[in-house]
């Protein structure tokens, strides 16, 4: 497997640095280098893009906006992030963007390689994942374990800091597992699953009924947020007459 890569710094020298770090490790492919995060972002919008080093402090757009701007994508293509920062203060907010790691400056090739092993385990996982749903399955980490879920049992999937909770038909309790609602998002199939909330994604087979701004789950009723009204209302459009 080859993880497409992207370094964004804005200091020559680090740029470099990881560049030839990116260069030296072969599961890695370095696609571009930019000192601009808007040069970077104009980039990620127009090519396939797995993976970014980002430097954090920049005068044109800093690391941590450019991560959010890309964070407000829906669907499966946004890359994953890997910060590069001077600064420890921005651990926490690089955790509530969904990086995938955080290595404070300077850092050396081995503290480099264990982060970028971290992005390789990442996508495997999503592709042994996405291979499954082939199958009409996926396979959740559950604590110690790996568990084998039928998608057509899901009925929604609740989201938390650093966790899911997925609820199953037939079953009293949810199934806690350790990933992240956007993770999941780009896991579950498009045409059987959606997002309808920032802490919220629903099977659209398991829908009991809707309302104006909710969709009854059976077990639960969601209110639609404002972010994904538009495609869930194109979505019960056909059966509106």
């Amino acid at each position: 497997m080859k993880i497409k890569c992207v370094v964004v710094d804005d200091e020559p020298l680090a740029l470099e640095l990881v560049c030839n770090f990116v260069n030296k490790t072969g599961f890695l492919e370095l696609k571009a280098k930019f000192d601009s995060a808007l040069d970077a972002l104009s980039f990620i919008n127009a090519n396939s893009v797995d993976l970014i080093f980002l430097d954090i402090q920049m005068s044109d757009l800093t690391g941590m906006e450019l991560a959010r701007v890309l964070e407000g994508r829906k669907g499966n293509h946004s890359p994953k992030i890997i910060f590069t920062t001077a600064y420890n203060q921005f651990a926490i907010e690089g955790y509530k963007v969904d990086a995938l790691d955080y290595l404070l400056k300077p850092f050396g090739y081995e503290e480099f390689l264990s982060a970028s092993q971290k992005a390789l385990k990442y996508f495997e996982q999503r592709v042994e994942n996405r291979n499954s749903i082939a199958e009409d399955y996926l396979f959740l980490k559950v604590e110690y374990q790996l568990v084998k879920v039928m998608l057509k049992d899901i009925i929604l999937v609740e989201g938390y800091k650093d966790y899911v909770k997925v609820h199953l038909d037939g079953k009293e309790s949810p199934l806690l597992s350790l990933t992240t609602l956007k993770n999941m998002e780009e896991l579950l199939p498009e045409n059987q699953f959606m997002r309808v909330h920032r802490s919220y994604i629903i099977s659209l087979e398991q829908i009991k009924s809707i309302s104006k701004s909710t969709v009854n789950m059976g077990i639960m009723s969601i209110g639609i947020s404002d972010g994904y009204k538009e495609k869930f209302l194109q979505f019960i459009s056909k059966w509106i007459n």
